[in-house]
């Protein structure tokens, strides 16, 4: 018998639950409501807030593996890292969704109670399961350029409707507009796709000690995907 669980048991359970609709995560729950702002029926084109920086572009290419998460103290690199275990993927390297969802779980804010969220979140930026297996058949893969990314300017509503102690110190967030590139095989013709997206990253990043602890930054929740904070 296993007595101790393999890394990302507890993870892949959260997941697995969220697949079979299991757990009903309401986003007016908890601190989700205020951070994501109200909810709009439709997307809309994607428009940078006027805190969003243009540059420096940057490019994460497929993976052959879940890309891991930077563990830093420094907010905006954190939420890159974060864009790319999200977006970067080879579906024919031999992992599979749970795989990427358990490096983003393993770097979430666990004094929140949003973990469950925070894994139904992850789950609608993934294929499923079944679509992974025919993306694999088409040997897809995916990459993510980052065009702007930027504290939006609905943040500091956030902050000022925030009961005392509703947020953790360090608590922030970054939208980010960028491109989604994906390749395959079609009838042995190589093709390839790239479609606009925004999504926005909240985070935990503790302020420099003496005052709170210098833990790496931590992730708390994402914004539905093409229905970022602005």
């Amino acid at each position: 018998m296993e007595l101790t669980p393999r890394p990302g048991r507890r993870t892949r359970l959260i997941l697995a639950l969220v697949a079979a609709g299991v757990l009903l995560i309401l986003a007016g729950v908890g601190v989700y409501g205020l951070l994501a702002g109200p909810r709009r029926d439709a997307p809309v084109d994607p428009v940078p807030s006027s805190s969003s920086t243009p540059a420096p572009v940057e490019t994460f290419p497929a993976a052959d593996e879940p890309a891991a998460l930077r563990l830093t103290h420094d907010p905006e690199r954190f939420a890159r890292s974060v864009a790319a275990t999200l977006f970067t993927w080879d579906a024919g390297a031999g992992y599979g969704p749970l795989d990427i969802a358990d490096v983003l779980l393993e770097a979430a804010e666990t004094t929140t109670g949003e973990q469950n969220g925070l894994a139904s979140d992850i789950a609608g930026y993934l294929p499923t399961s079944s679509a992974w297996a025919q993306l694999r058949g088409y040997a897809t893969r995916q990459s993510l350029t980052i065009e702007s990314i930027g504290v939006p300017d609905g943040w500091a509503d956030a902050l000022a409707q925030a009961r005392p102690g509703q947020l953790l110190p360090g608590t922030t967030a970054f939208t980010i507009d960028a491109t989604r590139h994906r390749t395959g095989i079609w009838n042995g013709q190589q093709i390839a796709s790239e479609h606009p997206v925004a999504f926005t990253v909240f985070i935990v990043c503790s302020p420099p000690a003496p005052e709170f602890s210098t833990g790496p930054c931590r992730l708390l929740r994402l914004s539905q995907l093409d229905n970022p904070l602005r």
